[in-house]
């Protein structure tokens, strides 16, 4: 058998826009052709020229009234509609899990990888701030369905040959809600646009994100409150206008900007904070391209990421004065010492052809037998 001869089909949650887990899924299928693809739902307007490439299957799920506009309200359903998937005559069975996907019934002689950029963290680590954010009546058949839904999530995970996670942090939770042992192939992360910066910086600080409690843009605010330090925020979300609000006057908030201008945002920032807590973490890799650190909490997937005294700081305390404590740190003894061109060469190693390398070698480890030593990586 050839590798363009083999049979090969792609779970993916959700198809309804383009976000890291896309971006992951896209890798698999430049890496695959000839790939099936699996979904609950999809939006083929919403989703790249390249998926759309690929024949895709939805599940019954998008057939609900409202399914494909309100998927996620049919999440106690999603165990049957993946079990009810025929994936007969695959040899080779991928799936991309965050919403329910790895939960399919391979044929007997498949191998079944799952890549997990996290377990379902509404069933889990995030049950009650979810839960809580919920209505009274959806609350409450939410609060009915989740424990089956966590003992569905645990036993699926035993149908799966290998566990792919996007980093340590997320391997630590396969571990501890699946009991599997997961190896680390940190996801893609598209830096063709940021390049080293050519001048220095013009002083400010910056944050980046959906402006939402638990990416704490509150402690980037109060960590400059008070002193000379001015803070540029990027970004929309609830949490938007109670914290423009609020905020002094050296704290500026500049709502979304195009893709297209970030990088010399990026580029003329001092350094990018990060105090909350991410599986992964694309947005602190996009600024180390430019050659500017990452002041960030030592938690989370920026553990993976960021290098203390290398490539930015890393503190632990997640606090005003934790982080006000890492910005005196930062400008007072490591700043001086950090190489622009060294925290872009960190960077790079994250790129998509080191995503693709990972997986090869993960799928070769999980399929032997599989004609996968020739692999094409396309570049």
């Amino acid at each position: 058998m050839k590798p363009s001869e083999m049979r090969v089909a792609i779970i993916h949650y959700w198809l309804v826009g383009m976000r890291g887990g896309e971006r992951v899924l896209e890798q698999l299928c430049l890496m695959f052709p000839q790939a099936d693809i699996y979904t609950h739902a999809v939006i083929p307007d919403n989703i790249s020229p390249l998926l759309n490439r690929h024949r895709i299957e939805e599940t019954f799920i998008a057939r609900l009234p409202g399914g494909r506009k309100h998927y996620q309200k049919f999440l106690p359903l999603m165990p049957r509609a993946l079990e009810e998937l025929d994936l007969s005559g695959y040899d080779l069975v991928i799936s991309s899990e965050s919403g329910p996907a790895k939960g399919v019934i391979a044929p007997p002689d498949a191998v079944h990888l799952c890549y997990c950029h996290s377990p379902m963290r509404y069933i889990w680590d995030q049950y009650h701030q979810y839960k809580d954010g919920l209505s009274w009546p959806a609350r409450k058949v939410f609060e009915a369905v989740a424990p089956s839904l966590r003992i569905w999530d645990a036993v699926s995970a035993g149908r799966v040959d290998r566990v792919v996670a996007n980093s340590n942090f997320v391997a630590r939770r396969v571990k501890r809600v699946w009991g599997r042992d997961a190896s680390v192939v940190h996801p893609p992360v598209d830096l063709a646009a940021y390049q080293p910066a050519a001048g220095g910086h013009d002083g400010h600080y910056l944050f980046l994100s959906e402006l939402v409690p638990y990416k704490r843009p509150d402690l980037a605010i109060e960590a400059v409150r008070g002193t000379d330090r001015r803070l540029k925020i990027v970004g929309s979300g609830p949490e938007k206008a109670r914290l423009e609000a609020s905020a002094p006057e050296n704290v500026e908030f500049l709502g979304r900007v195009p893709d297209g201008a970030m990088a010399d945002l990026y580029a003329s920032s001092r350094a990018l904070l990060f105090p909350g807590v991410e599986d992964f973490g694309i947005v602190p890799l996009e600024s180390m391209a430019t050659g500017r650190p990452v002041i960030a909490l030592g938690k989370g997937g920026a553990l993976d990421t960021v290098k203390h005294g290398e490539t930015g700081v890393l503190f632990d305390d997640q606090s005003a004065e934790g982080l006000r404590a890492a910005l005196d740190l930062f400008e007072g003894e490591v700043e001086a010492q950090l190489a622009p061109a060294a925290i872009a060469a960190h960077a790079a190693s994250f790129g998509a052809e080191h995503f693709r390398a990972g997986m090869a070698r993960e799928l070769r480890a999980a399929a032997p037998h599989l004609p996968l030593d020739d692999i094409e990586l396309i570049g």
